[in-house]
């Protein structure tokens, strides 16, 4: 098979592509492509190992050739490939989720709720800023109302999308001694017996929540879901975490709703119009931005290469891959 990747990835997976005479190409920059680099590099490809930052739609599959067999996407989340165009045309597409992808997310997620409560952040810069020494005008050691915030313990913690990650980070919430509260399509009985958590309206979620947390996948439903609307709806001063993806927030809204205090604060580790970012966002002390590393674990990320590789692999030999997109594609696949 002709293979392309569009980015080289942590790890050694992709040295496992060149075995049984494989021709793998490998982008030489370490950035993501440009559409047309993209086109260019990827044309006359049996395969398409991609990342979540390759917009991959239905005039790139057929510029790339009738031989393109499979997308293997470097990635949980598969809302930057046209799943549907791919079904069309019998191509496979897999994506990688994992324990270990779920588990450095909801670890991210929580590390981002504790940050906010605990304004971690502002007191670093504080620190760094306005040095050390009495008379410097900043720090002058222990004062009784320097950057207060709220305890966690025995707050209310609402989770959009009770998922395989959704249900890590409400485990962790037990050491909180938090009352979680849930939002999915259906009620899950299962989760709430063993997890101890309760299903809720979004309305009566966001009214209720000290801090809520984004578990849902990017789509047309998900697109959007927190506006002004829903942000109106959330609890005076509480707190929004997004680790999922960031078209779900209509940022220029959640910046309104902060200002007005209304949120207390926001911790996003993803944005709307990634990788640019408001530089409204970028000025409010009360948010805290980290740059799409949620899953960013050397255990994760290893996991993700390896599931990467190894659908390749699969398809190639002739072996139906783990976590395809859609499974029935798999019996009117192109050969």
């Amino acid at each position: 098979m002709k293979i392309f990747v569009t980015r080289k990835i942590p790890g050694n997976s992709l040295e496992k592509l060149k075995i049984d005479g494989n021709e793998v190409i490998i982008s030489e920059f370490d950035r993501p492509l440009t559409p047309e680099e993209l086109l260019e590099k990827s044309r006359g490809v049996d395969a398409l190992l991609s990342l979540l930052t390759d917009r991959i739609d239905a005039d790139l599959m057929d510029a790339i050739g009738p031989q393109l067999k499979m997308i293997s996407n470097y990635a949980v989340g598969f809302d930057n490939i046209d799943v549907e165009a791919a079904k069309d045309r019998g191509i496979i597409v897999t994506n990688t989720p994992s324990d270990e992808v779920n588990e450095a997310v909801a670890e991210h997620t929580w590390a981002l709720v504790l940050a906010l409560a605990r304004r971690v952040v502002e007191s670093d810069e504080f620190v760094r800023n306005q040095g050390y020494f009495a008379g410097s005008g900043g720090y002058r050691g222990w004062e009784p109302d320097l950057f207060l915030g709220p305890a966690v313990k025995g707050k209310t913690l609402g989770i959009i999308g009770l998922g395989r990650i959704g249900s890590m980070v409400a485990r962790r919430a037990k050491g909180y001694d938090l009352t979680v509260l849930y939002n999915k399509h259906e009620q899950d009985p299962e989760a709430e017996k063993e997890l101890g958590i309760k299903f809720v309206t979004l309305d009566e979620l966001l009214t209720a929540s000290d801090f809520v947390s984004l578990h849902v996948p990017l789509t047309g439903e998900t697109r959007g879901m927190i506006n002004k609307d829903t942000l109106g709806k959330m609890k005076q001063g509480s707190y929004l975490v997004n680790t999922a993806r960031g078209p779900i927030v209509d940022e220029s809204d959640l910046i309104e709703a902060l200002d007005c205090g209304r949120l207390g604060g926001a911790a996003l580790d993803v944005f709307e119009s990634e990788p640019n970012i408001s530089a409204k966002l970028l000025s409010m002390p009360n948010v805290i931005m980290t740059p799409h590393i949620a899953s960013a674990t050397v255990e994760a990320r290893q996991k993700m290469g390896e599931q990467s590789v190894a659908a390749i692999l699969d398809v190639a030999s002739g072996i139906k891959p783990q976590n395809m997109i859609d499974g029935k594609v798999w019996e009117t696949r192109r050969k």
